[in-house]
């Protein structure tokens, strides 16, 4: 996947690319990204990217030449990208939309700055609006890195072991299993033992049945829409009955 970035701070993304798993995918070649500075497509001799909106208000706005103009240079190597602006206002990102974007051979994302893009180029030429939360960051830049690493591990190949992403919290609807690891037992709290059994059958029911509990009590808003299996059912009857039974 080629991955472009439209920012005014390149320069942020140098570590971003130099370490971790998205190092692992640009070395594999699983992901080409490369960054455009705005600021080079801008007029004038202070390379002016801002300027004061329309009918008042606070702040400034991002001006539509510079961006259109850094747009087609990136388009000159990606012709058939797809163009998202990072933008509170955008889809809310979350493991379905990262696993649609992976599938993705171009990606262009745009990082916008101070109170806005102007509205003509969302217009004229974005595709799409990606916000990763109901919050404001000074710019666009962490949240492009959050959707690069999100998306690149679910392309084939960037993770070590394949089955990773598939397990992944969000993956099947639900958060993930608990985790254990040695020692065997840390601050008088020992690990469970049939995580030592080696019962694999068993683990893996455990290992659902722990994902489910934990999304009950930290994220139930991810089982309101749920279709849940008949597996999942039994056991939400049998916490059901062992509450009613400790209530009386």
């Amino acid at each position: 996947m080629k991955v472009c970035v439209l920012t005014l701070f390149p320069e942020l993304f140098d570590p971003f690319w130099d370490h971790g798993i998205i190092r692992r995918a640009v070395l594999g070649q699983k992901i080409s990204p490369f960054t455009i500075n705005i600021r080079d497509h801008a007029r004038g001799r202070h390379r002016v990217t801002d300027d004061r909106p329309y009918g008042g208000g606070c702040g400034m706005v991002m001006k539509p030449e510079p961006l259109t103009a850094a747009l087609a240079e990136a388009k000159t190597r990606m012709p058939a990208a797809t163009t998202l602006l990072l933008s509170p206002q955008g889809k809310q990102f979350d493991q379905g939309l990262a696993g649609s974007l992976a599938s993705e051979d171009e990606l262009i994302l745009v990082c916008g700055r101070y109170e806005g893009v102007d509205e003509r180029f969302i217009d004229q030429h974005v595709d799409g609006e990606i916000s990763i939360g109901d919050f404001v960051l000074t710019g666009g830049e962490l949240g492009a890195m959050v959707v690069i690493d999100a998306v690149s591990r679910l392309i084939p190949g960037v993770l070590g072991n394949a089955d990773s992403a598939g397990s992944d919290t969000f993956s099947d609807g639900l958060v993930e299993h608990a985790h254990y690891t040695r020692p065997p037992t840390f601050a008088d709290a020992p690990v469970p033992d049939l995580l030592l059994s080696g019962n694999h059958q068993k683990i893996d029911r455990w290992r659902r049945e722990t994902a489910l509990i934990r999304t009950v009590l930290k994220r139930p808003d991810l089982l309101v829409q749920r279709d849940f299996t008949p597996e999942e059912r039994a056991t939400l009857m049998k916490w059901r009955r062992d509450i009613d039974g400790l209530i009386g």
